[in-house]
């Protein structure tokens, strides 16, 4: 009998009530308590009554209860479950941890997952597989990679859920590079990848701007014949985009039959990102005509679009009319977007009035896109005032709100006030994140930071620095001096600026390559003003297309310009 709706459930329920076998050993009982828990259709207050009402519910009936909390909009219903099971000792199975773990992933909740874990151990469960799985996922959705590497590690036996659980916790906590090398290992190891290693492994090749390795992939997945799937296709588009492979994102793009909201929504971001914000809106109007209903990550992508050119009256348009036209109630990416828009026009007053009218709690990456324009516009004074009011009166365990203050103190000259701020950033032990750059050459990604001498070819790499630097002065290159947050000499400011880790990733991408070749660099932060300029620069001496993606956007470099047109 086929159970479609609640009612239908309901009146099978009275039936088997109405002939006395309301009990665990009535199928029928277990085929309408498992639709009422598990359908979407069906209602999970009402199958937690039929729970109740057995007499001794079996180990099917428990572990369903926790797998229908698990993946409930309240998943520490699961875990309060559990504790009625055991304070009425009722027997758990290999089947009930995987459930529990799922809800302390969603919750964030690592110390209810190391309980469970030491539950798992006492009940000599340590070796299954599926849990196995199931801590790797929790303690790396808990940001605890190192316990989940520790699980990894010991396992006897690893599945495609093993290895991928491992590379996409890696992935996740910003260590791509080495999800890279556990890929490799997967391969050595023979297992076969699916659909989602495919995405996580993607994910790695576009965070750490690895095109080679991703074309890799891609031969891969036609090979294993997953090009077929949705989302390994958005995967593709987006690393391909990510990598600075615009053309080949749109030849992906445009070679789906069927696109659903995700491949539209990849497309118009990856062009917004790349600067071609005409393109991502004239895209968005086309995926109106068609009927396909965008999501909030399509909107975040249209206006990411009017941000990077600077166009507010599309963005209020856009972000007026998204709650209107779609359902979509802003959430705090959309209002970053345009905070960041009105900023970075200079309308700081009228950036500032529309933070505070949020409807909701603004987050300190709000006021930090105020303040950063503050110093980029000038208004010290309104940056200060806005970082003592706001930002330092926030609970974060992130150092970016104490550097960006000892920034706009720097820029006004006020070093003995950045001296404290660096002070107090001691003493609330408080570490600034260095700023790195990736290159990827013949399929290794080199990583460099600021004055970086640990490379191999660091010797070489710093007299390419110096060739390039003679060469730029000649050109009629003045270094940015303002952009030295330290009180030091100028020709100590000089060496300094010099010495930036995409400066050093590009000049080892110009040792390591042959001439013509583009080089492609990956930063964590914003590009500052004198790389800016020296990539410019740079690519008109040598001749090389060099592509930069910062934490905002790509810049394209090409014959001294830069496709951002000077705006970011």
């Amino acid at each position: 009998m086929e159970i479609t709706t609640m009612t239908h459930a309901m009146q099978l329920h009275a039936q088997i009530i109405k002939t006395g076998k309301n009990d665990e050993n009535t199928p029928a009982l277990s085929k309408l308590f498992t639709f009422s828990a598990l359908s979407i259709s069906g209602n999970l207050t009402y199958a937690r009554s039929i729970y109740n009402s057995l007499h001794n519910p079996n180990s099917y009936f428990s572990n369903t209860m926790l797998r229908a909390y698990s993946r409930s909009p309240d998943p520490n219903q699961a875990l309060l479950f559990f504790l009625a099971l055991q304070q009425n000792q009722q027997q758990q199975d290999k089947f009930t941890y995987p459930f529990l773990l799922k809800s302390c992933s969603h919750l964030r909740a690592v110390h209810e997952g190391k309980q469970l874990h030491a539950l798992v151990c006492k009940a000599g469960l340590q070796a299954d597989c599926f849990i196995q799985n199931s801590l790797i996922h929790m303690y790396s959705s808990c940001g605890e990679l190192d316990n989940a590497t520790r699980v990894f590690d010991r396992m006897a036996n690893r599945d495609v859920i093993s290895w991928t659980s491992i590379i996409n916790g890696y992935v996740d906590s910003d260590r791509s590079v080495e999800a890279l090398h556990l890929f490799e290992r997967m391969q050595d190891d023979g297992v076969a990848p699916n659909d989602a290693t495919m995405v996580s492994i993607l994910r790695a090749c576009a965070d750490s701007g690895a095109v080679s390795i991703g074309q890799r992939i891609h031969q891969i997945i036609e090979r294993n014949k997953l090009d077929s799937r949705a989302n390994v296709v958005t995967a593709l588009i987006d690393m391909y985009a990510k990598c600075g492979c615009i053309e080949n994102a749109q030849q992906l793009f445009d070679k789906i039959v069927a696109k659903d909201v995700f491949a539209w929504t990849a497309m118009i971001a990856a062009l917004a990102s790349h600067g071609q914000c005409k393109k991502a809106i004239d895209l968005f109007h086309q995926m109106q005509a068609l009927n396909i209903p965008p999501d909030e990550r399509t909107i975040t992508g249209v206006l990411s679009a009017c941000r990077n050119s600077g166009w507010v009256s599309e963005g209020y348009y856009f972000f007026n009319n998204m709650e209107k036209n779609f359902g979509i109630q802003p959430r705090i990416q959309h209002y970053g977007c345009m905070v960041d828009l009105l900023a970075r026009t200079g309308r700081l007053d009228e950036a500032e009035a529309f933070i505070k009218r949020m409807p909701i709690e603004p987050d300190e990456v709000l006021w930090r896109m105020l303040i950063w324009a503050c110093k980029i516009h000038g208004d010290t004074i309104r940056g200060e005032h806005l970082m003592n009011q706001q930002l330092l009166n926030m609970d974060s365990n992130d150092s970016g709100s104490y550097v960006l203050l000892g920034n706009v103190y720097a820029s006004a000259g006020k070093w003995h006030e950045k001296a404290r701020v660096r002070r107090l950033m001691t003493q609330r032990r408080k570490e600034k994140s260095p700023g790195c750059s990736m290159i990827e050459v013949n399929g290794i990604v080199h990583e460099f930071v600021a004055g970086d001498s640990g490379h191999p070819e660091a010797e070489r790499i710093y007299r390419k620095l110096d060739d390039i630097a003679e060469k730029l002065w000649v050109e009629g290159y003045q270094p940015k001096l303002s952009e030295v947050l330290l009180d030091i000499k100028e020709d100590e400011k000089a060496s300094q600026l010099w010495h930036h880790s995409e400066k050093l990733a590009v000049a080892f991408g110009l040792i390591s390559t042959s001439p013509g070749t583009k080089i492609l660099v990956v930063k964590n932060l914003r590009s500052c003003e004198d790389c800016h300029s020296t990539m410019k620069f740079i690519s008109k001496i040598f001749q090389r297309e060099i592509i930069i993606r910062d934490r905002i956007r790509f810049h394209h470099f090409k014959d001294g310009f830069c496709s951002c047109g000077d705006y970011w």
